[in-house]
């Protein structure tokens, strides 16, 4: 008798190639930038000191997979020559703040688990001699990645360790720093010190237009799926989507992958655009969830003062005229509202998760430049996720026919 779980492989072969951490044996659609990025890297097989590499772009265009592959090809080829004492260590750095935090647990990767060190407790200086003392002990020619580089809020370590060999403080070591960062506007703000040494060699992997996810999604759906489960087109919708989406080959991965669950859990034998469709709505929903959850109070009600806005006249509009529904609402749940500013801030933040967008008009000399805002998602999801706020506000007038039928005004008054 077949158990509770049973193995279904109707429509995946492996799935797990369509995984974010998924290594394909050639990376595809980076051509130029690995090539940049492979000249950068050259000194090390050469026995020489390491450049110092500074990479930036957005989520999603390959950095990181570009980065672990090319240093996968480098260990290997490293090891075909005595000379060469090559030693990789990557650390990402979301989570850690402070050069403290990093230097700590840079040292910690240089030790075994007996011997690790607490990541609090000590002065800065002597965790700096403890790192230049694991670094040189282990000598040769060291690598280390430091993965969203722009969480650091101090630029202390990203001074020391590229200078470490200038200030003396290694005398075996050959040191190269790898900094990866989503944030472009990162770099602008370190300190000139900071970046004459850490961006000595700078690559900027740019978002992938639909031609290259196209070769990307089909390169992982040879391998993810069986024969014959893609119908003609999906691909390309997915690409398009992605493509649209900000060039972000993450996003048109996930796609793939909910498409195939979806053709998975509804037995079906072929992935078609429609089920395509479906799983975007699905993933849009969750990301309006998960975004909408993070945001505060007044985060929710500048939200629900301008889906109300939107579908009672239209929008765009700027946010002196948002003002005075969200400061009512604020009211109408006791709670003071906030200063023009702040709520100006919460806009912003809504903008960033992509969940309205605002453009920058310009008056010219009188009216100088101001920023209209508008709903750049569907609101019935917004709606739904928002159903607490239009609890405790009530529901207005201009929603009425978008909220579920079973819940009338009657229910809050």
């Amino acid at each position: 008798m077949g158990g509770m779980f049973e193995r279904d492989t109707d429509i995946y072969h492996n799935r797990d190639a369509l995984r974010e951490d998924y290594q394909p044996s050639r990376l595809v659609g980076r051509d130029k930038e690995l090539e940049r990025y492979k000249t950068a890297l050259q000194p090390v097989i050469n026995g020489e000191q390491p450049n110092n590499i500074f990479l930036y772009g957005k989520t999603g265009v390959g950095k990181t997979a570009g980065t672990r592959f090319l240093l996968d090809h480098l260990i290997d080829d490293a090891a075909q020559y005595d000379d060469i004492e090559l030693t990789v260590k990557l650390l990402n750095c979301d989570g850690l703040s402070s050069s403290y935090q990093i230097a700590t647990r840079l040292v910690n990767k240089f030790r075994d688990e007996s011997n690790q060190i607490s990541t609090t407790g000590y002065p800065r200086p002597t965790v700096y001699d403890m790192l230049w003392e694991e670094l040189d002990s282990c000598g040769g020619t060291l690598l280390i990645v430091l993965d969203e580089v722009d969480h650091i809020q101090d630029d202390s370590i990203l001074y020391q360790l590229p200078r470490a060999r200038a200030n003396e403080n290694l005398s075996q070591a050959k040191i190269g720093i790898i900094g990866i960062s989503n944030d472009f506007s990162f770099r602008d703000d370190l300190s000139p010190k900071v970046k004459s040494s850490l961006c000595e060699e700078e690559l900027q992997f740019p978002a992938y237009d639909a031609q290259e996810l196209i070769e990307i999604l089909q390169q992982r759906a040879d391998s993810a799926f069986r024969d014959n489960v893609l119908d003609t087109g999906v691909i390309e919708l997915c690409a398009a989507y992605g493509a649209k989406d900000a060039g972000d080959a993450r996003q048109s991965l996930d796609l793939l992958m909910k498409a195939g669950d979806l053709a998975r859990d509804r037995d079906t034998e072929t992935i078609t655009e429609d089920l395509v469709r479906d799983a975007r709505e699905e993933l849009e929903r969750g990301r309006i969830r998960e975004g909408i959850t993070g945001l505060t109070q007044h985060g929710h009600l500048v939200l629900y003062a301008l889906i109300t806005l939107e579908m009672q006249n239209g929008t765009p509009i700027r946010s002196r005229d948002i003002r005075p529904r969200y400061t009512n609402f604020a009211e109408q749940i006791g709670v003071d509202p906030l200063v023009p500013r702040r709520m100006r801030d919460h806009l912003g933040e809504l903008s960033m998760l992509g969940i309205i967008s605002a453009v920058e008009r310009n008056e010219g000399r009188r009216g100088g430049t101001y920023r209209e805002y508008s709903i750049d998602m569907d609101i019935n999801m917004i709606v739904n996720a928002l159903d607490e706020t239009v609890t405790e506000v009530g529901i207005h007038e201009s929603i009425v026919d978008l909220v579920d039928e079973d819940r009338t005004l009657s229910d809050y008054s």
